[in-house]
């Protein structure tokens, strides 16, 4: 049977930005689920303030649905989903970016869910909270200066993270570039800034959402590393593939690697979506 890619999307994204890796994946012949998390794509708040011209004042405290979303939520919403694409044949669960920490706590509790989980340059958590990776050495090279600069509101005040990513002011665009699209045009950039929403919520998980070996453990699992990412570096993408190979040593990473940037594979999709052609001929033939 044909298997299923599940596709789940990172911070401030939704299942817009998959569109033209489904149509390379459904050229091949492939079926796909591009998923929305809680509070994202046509759940997503747009304020008016947010239109333009703009009203950051507005934008600072307008209230967003998604807060109060946890990482429970987005994994009992993904699971849900899950049980769905099961009934039609193998599934595999592909994450970006932050997406990643929703499909590992997905795949802790339903691990007979999934027949392979995919990491394209994706949050695995092993050793430690997602949070605490961000003091580590490997990611002493990211610069969060875009998205310092963009955020309009007090998270603590406001109960979710917010972004101006239709901001006009060309030092925090050069940040974003450098931070997600390094090797695109300008133009493509700002395609990509406008899907992204506003909101992000602010749970990235605990010690209880990090790779559980007995359930997480025993799925075939691949990693895509990205070699130019600047937002989760190689040097991180790595260390998380080393962490999840001494978790279970028995069932190591199968590791392929595209050349680009944090979001260069999905503005020009065909190498992934033939990357993930191959991955989807490692599952085990019907019986």
């Amino acid at each position: 049977m044909q298997p299923t890619f599940v596709l789940v999307h990172g911070a401030f994204a939704n299942s817009f930005s998959f569109a033209p890796l489904q149509a390379e994946l459904g050229l091949l012949g492939h079926r796909s689920v591009a998923v929305d998390l809680p509070g994202h794509g046509f759940a997503a708040t747009y304020p008016v303030a947010y239109q333009a011209p703009q009203d950051l004042a507005g934008l600072a405290t307008t209230p967003g649905a998604i807060k109060g979303v946890t990482l429970a939520d987005n994994a009992a919403h993904l699971i849900g989903i899950l049980e769905r694409a099961k009934r039609n044949g193998p599934v595999i669960l592909v994450s970006h970016s932050r997406g990643g920490v929703t499909a590992t706590a997905a795949a802790n509790r339903r691990p007979d869910l999934i027949d392979r989980i995919v990491y394209v340059s994706s949050w695995c958590p092993v050793d430690l909270d997602v949070s605490a990776y961000y003091a580590e050495p490997e990611m002493a090279t990211v610069d969060a200066t875009g998205m310092v600069a963009a955020m309009v509101a007090d998270p603590a005040e406001l109960g979710l993270l917010r972004s101006n990513f239709r901001t006009a002011d060309p030092g925090v665009l050069a940040a974003f570039k450098a931070a997600f699209l390094a090797d695109g045009t300008d133009e493509e950039l700002l395609v990509f800034l406008n899907t992204f929403q506003p909101d992000e919520n602010l749970d990235a998980g605990g010690p209880d959402d990090r790779a559980q070996r007995d359930s997480w453990g025993r799925i075939p699992k691949s990693y895509v590393r990205l070699t130019e990412d600047a937002g989760v570096p190689l040097a991180m993408q790595d260390r998380m593939i080393r962490e999840g190979d001494a978790l279970t040593p028995e069932n190591p990473y199968d590791v392929r690697t595209l050349t680009g940037s944090h979001l260069k594979w999905l503005v020009d999709p065909a190498p992934a979506a033939r990357v993930l052609d191959e991955i989807a001929a490692l599952l085990p033939a019907a019986s």
